[in-house]
């Protein structure tokens, strides 16, 4: 029995990694960050010194070009995941404010986006994943037989990434933390390709006021019963 792919969406600090991690560790299912993809590709491009630019010049044609150099492997280890950027593990050098704005910025390049995405796909083509991310449901998997979009408000999301910031010793304020989440949302809602979008047949789950293993539960009770319907 095929088990279904399920796709879950939203925007940057509405906890998308930890409901992945969760859900697929409640159903027994291979956890794919496909975040952590575009950091890994973010971080390569910064040590290469080049330019992260939307527009169709040569610094996109060099980001593109880079990408289909690259090899990103996920691997699950512990009850965690680590990121391999062409064999080296980068699982915690991914994981800095400066790569998560370098891996928006980078997100906008088609080019990029096609190398990433073609890897996504090939990594959820059995079924049987939780694949977190900004289009899963509306371009890498849309026919995803259980999409959620994931949201929470904005105040909720900043506070959410200010505290991961603090825990790993990094100097950045709340108010800082706020406008990095509207300035992410703005360039992930306006980007021509793939802009975040929730696809018209994904459940909405607010996180706000929910605690992550609550949401995680509801995910994992729809999960069961789309598979059940498939077996049918």
């Amino acid at each position: 029995m095929r088990k279904p792919v399920i796709a879950i969406d939203g925007p940057v600090g509405s906890g998308k990694s930890t409901l992945a991690r969760r859900v697929a560790a409640l159903l027994g299912y291979v956890y794919v960050d496909t975040g952590a993809m575009y950091r890994a590709m973010a971080l390569k491009a910064l040590r290469r010194g080049a330019a992260m630019g939307g527009a169709e010049t040569s610094s996109t044609r060099t980001l593109e070009a880079l990408a289909s150099e690259t090899r990103i492997d996920l691997r699950a280890e512990d009850g965690g995941q680590r990121v391999l950027l062409d064999g080296e593990d980068v699982t915690g050098a991914i994981r800095t404010p400066e790569v998560a704005q370098a891996a928006s910025k980078l997100a906008v390049v088609p080019g990029v986006r096609a190398v990433l995405v073609a890897e996504q796909r090939r990594a959820g083509a059995r079924g049987g994943v939780v694949m977190e991310g900004r289009d899963i449901g509306s371009v890498v998997f849309p026919d995803a037989e259980l999409k959620i979009f994931l949201t929470a408000s904005p105040d909720v999301r900043a506070e959410r990434r200010w505290r991961e910031h603090q825990q790993k010793g990094e100097a950045i304020g709340l108010e800082r933390t706020l406008e990095e989440i509207h300035e992410r949302d703005r360039r992930d809602r306006e980007r021509t390709s793939s802009p975040l979008v929730c696809a018209p047949d994904a459940v909405v789950v607010d996180s706000t006021a929910m605690e992550p293993e609550e949401a995680a539960r509801l995910v994992a009770m729809l999960a069961r019963s789309r598979a059940a319907e498939i077996s049918r």
